[in-house]
């Protein structure tokens, strides 16, 4: 994609439905940046070859000097697909935990999070406290399992034993949410055995009922976890370009095996295998000592790339691979000393990671218009003020943020999401004005001087 016109993103900003404001979250040092990278170089911004080596949302010295991010960062990008563009509003976030109060900031400002897990470090504590924030919020996450080329090239395994791998970093996430979820629904639980209990006292009354279930029984929470088959989690090499989901390998081979892309999508992932003289997927992969499906049909494929390319850098494979694929490599790319260049070129014509995220986040993370009304009163309220406690005119706001509307009639509401402590002595001193006119327009055309990190005036004025 090209490079995108201010225009055509302004217009955007009109069609609410369109709109996805999201944030990446994730451990340091688990690809947050590298990620966003890809997603930045897919509108043109960069170049894909700069992806993941430029860290362009890391605007500070001292963030490409440490090589993590300080400060969260916004872009605005424009996504195409089903026929409708989407513009993606982008926020890149810190990892370390001295910076957790910039996910803070992040996160109440997006309606959804791309969660970012290291493939071979797995949930990791601040993967633990993202996920938390998330869930207080009430923003919808999706999950990206990063680094899984160094499955292949660091740790050496197998296909089966990283599908196996994979497995166990998805319980891992899942039982995160799970822990969420209990602890929220035992505490509404409490809270209306407490509020039983005081209506009894009031009434007088002596009769008590004992009930010992928890309300998890009542309550559904299959739509909180994260699955293949849902469609909420991509598998990605980001810092190789490359990235998929269950959904696109459906497609591929629905048409190649001429079997429907709904039955691959429920299969792909799980304990499920191809009998080939049958011409039939069945059930029962481990008991039968059979490779899964995602095996077979996914990593497979992936292993033997990797193999090609960067093991035994076997340039006839390559070739046949290519041309099998119907891509076209540039020849200073075969030619390129670093087997990882050529890796990136196909991988990332193949299956590029920017695809598969984002049309992940345009299915399944909601529009600014989807808010919910608890979070909206929970947005309006500063702290442990209850929203009816409010002014009346602050509250009629609250349909103001439920339509979300782009007319010009609608209320402009501004929120801020953090603020920060300054010293008296570091703010400008309350000199008297004598042309304010002048002040304004100097201000206007000044210049920020980036060598001397200062702003500069403009030339011919005092």
């Amino acid at each position: 994609m090209g490079h995108t016109s201010l225009e055509k993103i302004i217009a955007l900003q009109k069609k609410t439905s369109h709109i996805r404001n999201l944030c990446i979250l994730a451990h340091v040092d688990h690809g947050k940046t590298t990620l966003a990278d890809c997603l930045v170089a897919s509108n043109g911004i960069i170049s894909s070859r700069l992806a993941g080596k430029l860290r362009y949302l890391d605007s500070r010295e001292d963030e490409q000097i440490r090589g993590i991010t300080m400060k969260s960062s916004a872009i605005s990008l424009l996504y195409t697909t089903g026929g409708h563009e989407y513009l993606i509003n982008l926020i890149d976030s810190p990892g370390h935990v001295d910076f957790s109060s910039e996910v803070s900031t992040a996160v109440r400002l997006c309606d959804g999070a791309i969660v970012v897990v290291d493939a071979v470090e797995g949930v990791c504590p601040q993967t633990q406290a993202v996920l938390r924030q998330a869930w207080l919020e009430n923003i919808r996450p999706v999950l990206v399992i990063n680094k899984i080329d160094r499955l292949i090239v660091e740790l050496k395994l197998t296909s089966q034993e990283a599908y196996t791998h994979l497995q166990k970093i998805l319980e891992q996430v899942n039982a995160v949410t799970g822990t969420l979820f209990t602890s929220k629904v035992l505490e509404e639980r409490a809270e209306k055995d407490a509020e039983a209990q005081s209506s009894c006292t009031e009434n007088g009354s002596v009769d008590q009922v004992y009930d010992w279930s928890a309300g998890l029984e009542e309550t559904d929470d299959s739509d909180l976890y994260f699955s293949p088959d849902r469609g909420n989690v991509v598998f990605a090499s980001a810092i190789d370009g490359w990235g998929f989901s269950i959904h696109q390998f459906a497609e591929m081979y629905s048409q190649k095996m001429g079997i429907r892309s709904s039955v691959l999508l429920k299969t792909l992932w799980g304990d499920f295998y191809l009998n080939a003289k049958a011409k039939k997927i069945m059930k029962g992969a481990q008991s039968k000592g059979k490779k899964p499906l995602f095996v077979q049909l996914v990593l497979d494929n992936i292993w033997s790339m990797y193999d090609a390319v960067v093991t035994r850098r076997d340039k006839e494979k390559v070739e046949k691979m290519v041309t099998s694929l119907g891509l076209k490599v540039m020849p200073r790319d075969l030619r390129h000393s670093d087997p990882r260049v050529l890796l990136s070129a196909i991988c990332s014509q193949w299956i590029p990671v920017s695809q598969a995220v984002l049309s992940m986040v345009c299915e399944k993370l909601p529009s600014p218009a989807e808010i919910s009304a608890e979070r909206v009163e929970k947005l309006m309220s500063v702290g442990a003020r209850r929203f009816d406690s409010l002014p009346e005119k602050t509250q009629e706001l609250k349909k103001a943020f439920l339509d979300c509307s782009a007319d010009e009639t609608a209320p402009v509401i501004v929120f801020v999401s953090k603020m920060f402590a300054v010293d008296s002595k570091a703010l400008p001193q309350n000199k008297q004005r004598t042309d304010l006119g002048s002040d304004i327009f100097h201000y206007s055309s000044a210049r920020w001087n980036y060598s001397e990190r200062s702003w500069a005036a403009p030339s011919g004025s005092l």
